[in-house]
């Protein structure tokens, strides 16, 4: 309870699902903007560039229909030329049908703003010479060539060098809008890089302080698991030592009462049997009682040995391991080929009882879930550690029995008590090898 206790507190699950949330959402609204507004650059981009492309494309063909009309003009003034003035009012019509419809397309797609006054003086100085070039013409037709070639120099060369100084005005003009179109879409772009850093700024903020909240939370959860290890150790330590002495105060029973009650039985029946005659079947009889009462004994005073090796305490660890697996190897029938290598130490009691649990706990997984016929076990004593393998070649243990079986559980909680480690692995020939270590001093 005071370990579960000392866990409750709010999961920081929710902290980070909604950090989450926020990064995710802001990341989905910096990118949706950012992606909406290269769009619309791209957009705007292409369509001012198409425009202004057009526009330059129509203002050269107003200026190269102006060419035209002051060539025709100049080849009119020519006195030797061979033909009337009328001979080029079909040249001049047509130039005039491309040079409005030009004006036209020109006027739909223009870049540049342009004032009323300007549209209605182009379309103005435009209509006059058309004017003026009619009245030359009828004044040609009428056989006044004179005058019509006066009007050409006074009145017609003049509207047309300020027609083509009009549309070259409007070149420069678009000139200016296409450099103010990129000034813009320049603009545009050090706005979508500044939001653009703000939003990495943000995400880089969002990213630190969730990352510091999280390992705030993990700092109080791994806290909080330590403390619980601590418990469950000191607790099982408790309930070891509990049953070490339970153990030990049913085999100071089962040795002390049982065995003298056993032993005093059998004396009594030696003692019965001598005042028998020699003749009387009762002497038989009382043999074999006492017979039966002598292996009665034996055995109470092996079980007394199994549940707490009183042994451990005169002999030590490794005097208790030649008995038992001497008696290990008579009780299961399996081989047992026992190694020792290095100096003989004194461990201390609480450590050597742990010690020989284990390798209680490895024999008897042996006998009953390995069907092995054999069993090497070897303790190896160094400067700083003991170590003690039992090695078999049966069946192995599987990996949900190694980790979730409560006597495997119980050998690597006893290893943990003395500060040591225990390993389960599948050595070449099969089975298994359970490795042992414990520091010693």
């Amino acid at each position: 309870m005071l370990g579960m206790r000392a866990f409750t507190g709010r999961a920081p699950t929710r902290g980070l699902l909604v950090g989450m949330i926020v990064t995710v959402a802001a990341v989905g609204a910096d990118s949706l903007y950012v992606t909406r507004q290269m769009a619309r650059l791209r957009a705007l981009q292409t369509d001012l560039a198409d425009r202004n492309r057009r526009d330059s494309l129509q203002l050269l063909r107003i200026q190269n229909d102006l060419n035209a009309i002051g060539l025709a003009m100049r080849d009119m003034l020519d006195g030797d030329a061979p033909y009337p003035l009328t001979a080029w009012s079909a040249q001049l019509q047509r130039t005039r049908q491309d040079l409005d419809d030009a004006l036209r397309r020109e006027e739909q797609i223009a870049v540049a703003e342009r004032t009323p006054e300007q549209r209605r003086y182009l379309a103005g100085s435009v209509s006059q010479f058309w004017d003026a070039v009619d009245r030359m013409f009828a004044a040609a037709r009428a056989g006044r060539d004179a005058e019509a070639r006066a009007q050409i120099r006074l009145s017609l060369q003049a509207r047309q060098a300020a027609l083509d100084a009009a549309v070259a005005m409007l070149l420069v003009e678009n000139n200016a809008s296409e450099e103010q179109t990129a000034a813009r879409m320049q603009g545009i772009y050090g706005q979508v890089e500044r939001q653009v850093y703000l939003f990495l700024a943000a995400t880089l903020a969002a990213i630190i302080l969730t990352s510091l909240y999280l390992m705030r939370s993990n700092r109080r959860i791994f806290e909080r698991l330590e403390r619980l290890s601590e418990e469950r150790r000191d607790i099982a330590q408790q309930l070891m030592a509990t049953r070490e002495s339970t153990l030990k105060e049913v085999a100071r029973e089962l040795h002390d009462e049982f065995g003298q009650t056993l032993t005093a039985m059998g004396a009594m029946l030696g003692r019965a049997r001598k005042q028998m005659p020699e003749a009387s079947p009762l002497r038989s009889d009382l043999h074999e009682v006492a017979t039966v009462a002598q292996g009665l004994l034996d055995h109470v005073r092996e079980l007394s040995q199994t549940l707490h090796p009183s042994i451990l305490d005169e002999i030590g660890l490794e005097g208790t391991l030649d008995w038992y697996l001497s008696t290990v190897e008579r009780q299961s029938g399996v081989a047992v080929r026992y190694e020792r290598s290095g100096p003989v130490v004194a461990l201390d009691v609480n450590v050597a009882i742990q010690v020989y649990r284990i390798l209680q706990e490895a024999l008897t997984n042996v006998a009953r879930h390995a069907s092995a016929t054999q069993v090497w076990v070897r303790l190896r004593v160094e400067p700083t550690s003991l170590n003690l393998e039992v090695e078999d070649h049966g069946k192995g243990l599987d990996e949900v029995r190694t980790l979730r079986g409560l006597g495997i559980v119980t050998m690597r909680e006893r290893a943990a008590l003395v500060g040591g480690t225990i390993e389960f692995v599948r050595p070449r020939a099969g089975g298994t090898l359970v490795r042992l270590r414990v520091p010693v001093q």
